[in-house]
């Protein structure tokens, strides 16, 4: 790993996914874990703030960035819940099966390698009614912007550490398996429509 994907990339996220409007989205879903809950992509903790405190035993961070852990770790520090960081990459999950009541991932389905993988790990992991709560940017539903996002993302994604900016993502959760609980779904205000358009909501496990 070069010092560019080392160093500069977890800051250049960091910023990228702290806007207000994307702060918004997470306010709006992270407060929905409870128990003990396995975040996919913790990246540089942006989510622990939103927890409900009351309500979480324990948060299971994984990241294969450890540049972005030390950022989470100092976001963590007076937190009233226990937070563990596990540095490997989505599609690979150390954890039994049936052991979290709740898994939450954001903004970081674009960037998994092999979401579907990733998803059903997920899904191996979750106690019996336990959720996925997710938010995730993805292909937008007019046909002018699909077009900016086709041409985009190469570039997009070779300096945004494998982000893509048209990924289908309820068709990801139900080629995984899942079933939806809820989804909403809109451009969020101040963001570039090709990189704009959000699906946030819960699933379950069919």
């Amino acid at each position: 790993m070069g010092f560019y994907e080392r160093v500069i990339l977890p800051r250049f996220i960091n910023c990228a996914c702290s806007t207000k409007p994307m702060m918004k989205q997470r306010e709006k879903v992270v407060p929905q874990a409870s128990g003990t809950v396995l975040e996919i992509g913790i990246g540089t903790g942006l989510n622990l703030p939103y927890y409900d405190a009351g309500k979480i035993d324990k948060v299971i961070g994984l990241d294969p960035s450890e540049e972005s852990w030390k950022l989470a770790a100092e976001r963590a520090t007076g937190l009233d819940f226990e937070v563990e960081f596990i540095g490997l990459p989505g599609e690979q999950i150390p954890l039994d099966d049936n052991s979290v009541d709740t898994v939450l991932v954001t903004f970081a389905l674009c960037t998994i390698p092999d979401p579907v993988a990733a998803l059903a790990g997920m899904s191996r992991v979750m106690r019996p009614g336990g959720e996925l709560i997710f938010c995730e940017h993805g292909i937008a539903p007019d046909a002018s912007v699909q077009r900016w996002q086709a041409r985009v993302n190469p570039i997009w994604k070779a300096i945004a550490g494998g982000c893509n900016l048209n990924r289908d993502i309820p068709g990801l959760l139900q080629q995984a398996g899942f079933s939806m609980n809820s989804l909403e779904q809109q451009y969020i205000p101040g963001t570039p429509r090709i990189a704009g358009y959000n699906y946030w909501g819960g699933a379950r496990a069919i």
